[in-house]
């Protein structure tokens, strides 16, 4: 819990998503690890409700999540910004023409004093090719929105059969360049 500016206690966005993706069933939660995700993947670790695969690569874990769909079970890919790079052949070759819906949370890398070139290079690309691909797509900025955001594109995935993806800002997570 973090505390409102009248030191009331509120939920932090990892509990929030935790409690959305339990309340749409979604269970598998495949990721390759990440500072900036690292909350939500403790408290997804933590809760026995989900089943948790760690692969080698962000394309492996797109084709599980995908698979998965197949199969009756719904889930998510977490990734960073530098990991979005590795899926885009995965995701126009296989999920998109497929029309699965698959969950995709993004860290934001590269922006705001993260000064890595590689991630600054891939964040300039991220939404371009979103677009490209007709992913939508929305930035969570503050943890007011958090779980309107991320409810209404599960929501929206699964009614229109499309893949979803909620890109996380440091205005959110309160990452900056030393934390990497």
């Amino acid at each position: 819990m973090v505390q409102d500016s009248a030191g009331a206690p509120r939920e932090t966005w990892d509990a929030i998503v935790v409690r959305v993706l339990k309340s749409h069933q979604v269970r598998l939660i495949a990721y390759v690890p990440d500072k900036v995700l690292a909350p939500l993947i403790q408290r997804i670790h933590a809760d026995d409700w989900f089943t948790v695969i760690t692969p080698a690569r962000e394309e492996e874990a797109v084709g599980i999540v995908t698979g998965a769909y197949m199969a009756g079970l719904r889930g998510m890919v977490l990734m960073q910004t530098s990991g979005f790079a590795t899926v885009v052949n995965a995701l126009a070759s296989l999920t998109v023409p497929s029309q699965i819906p698959l969950l995709m949370m993004i860290s934001e890398r590269g922006t705001m004093g993260d000064y890595q070139l590689g991630q600054a290079i891939v964040c300039s690309t991220l939404r371009p090719i979103l677009r490209s691909l007709n992913i939508e797509h929305h930035v969570i900025e503050r943890l007011e929105d958090v779980e309107f955001i991320v409810d209404r594109m599960i929501r929206q995935a699964y009614a229109t059969q499309a893949a979803a993806a909620m890109l996380l800002s440091p205005l959110l997570t309160g990452r900056g360049s030393q934390s990497y």
